[in-house]
């Protein structure tokens, strides 16, 4: 195995001196997420990296052309364009290029206070197999975003504000899905059309399979994907969507509490307080009355 030592054509990276992480390691803004080190190697030839002891950082790698495998922690992982590749910090691993189709990626190494938990979930998500991302040139933006900040120098302002940038960066690989959705762009699926159509429905009561044939699918398989997107039933979500409406109209209206639930489809208004309750750990009565009582701002 040939190990690439010398640089590769076309290649960027930026290491953070230790002293300039001691420093802002600690301080309010930077001390959640920072990162330690970034770069970009297009077509990596012999690119490769053993760590027995695991790195000191969180390591994640992007790759956008060409291939690469690794071994994280006794997991092999097989790495293609549009795939990401998390390490956990202290967790040994093994990556390398392909030989014939060396990758090009995008990578950098981050911690912090809530690091841990974002690269456990990101972990989580690639061991099961779901680390495919969308082609997305915002996502790409933000890296080229975080690294010409870092060219500018590591001023106070400029290190805060790519400790603001990084959970938004991390969550397009987290919320893949989420982070390209642009409703004026693509057709929407089935579960925002639920949702949008739900909203439409504030005022009236919908059963299940109204929704359901709303979006031309079964109930079962219906409830099924739009708990696995959202985490709750669609009627859930729907009460969610009620008691939303109804916290506006007792904060900006004087409608009285049971004209308040007809307006979000609820006929009997006892059993309008007691879902009110529920959500919101309050009456619909107490709730007006506590925010009548804020100072204005």
């Amino acid at each position: 195995m040939i190990r690439k030592k010398e640089g590769f054509e076309g290649e960027r990276a930026i290491i953070i001196p230790p002293k300039i992480i001691a420093q802002y390691k600690g301080t309010p803004l930077t001390q959640e997420f920072y990162i330690t080190d970034i770069g970009y190697y297009p077509k990596a030839k012999h690119h490769y990296r053993d760590r027995h002891e695991g790195s000191g950082e969180h390591i994640l790698i992007h790759c956008v052309e060409g291939k690469g495998t690794a071994i994280v922690n006794d997991h092999e992982i097989r790495i293609e364009p549009n795939d990401f590749l998390i390490i956990p910090a202290m967790m040994p691993h093994v990556y390398r290029a392909d030989p014939v189709h060396p990758w090009t990626i995008y990578w950098l190494h981050f911690s912090g206070r809530q690091s841990a938990t974002m690269s456990q979930k990101l972990f989580e998500k690639m061991t099961s197999q779901q680390n495919k991302v969308m082609q997305n040139e915002q996502h790409l933006s933000l890296f080229d975003k975080i690294y010409d900040t870092l060219q500018q120098g590591y001023g106070r302002e400029n290190m805060e504000f790519i400790a603001l940038i990084i959970p938004y960066y991390l969550s397009g690989y987290l919320l893949n899905e989420r982070f390209n959705h642009h409703q004026d762009k693509q057709a929407q699926d089935a579960i925002n059309q639920a949702i949008n159509f739900l909203k439409s429905r504030i005022s009236q009561p919908t059963s299940l399979k109204e929704i359901a044939d709303h979006v031309h699918l079964s109930i079962s398989h219906f409830s099924s994907i739009f708990h696995k997107k959202t985490g709750y039933s669609p009627i859930e979500y729907f009460n969610h969507l009620k008691i939303q409406r109804a916290c506006q109209l007792l904060q900006f209206t004087n409608q009285r509490i049971f004209e308040i639930a007809l307006a979000i489809g609820i006929e009997d208004p006892y059993y309008f307080s007691r879902l009110f309750s529920s959500h919101m750990g309050e009456s619909p009565k107490n709730y007006r009355n506590r925010w009548a009582m804020r100072p204005s701002s």
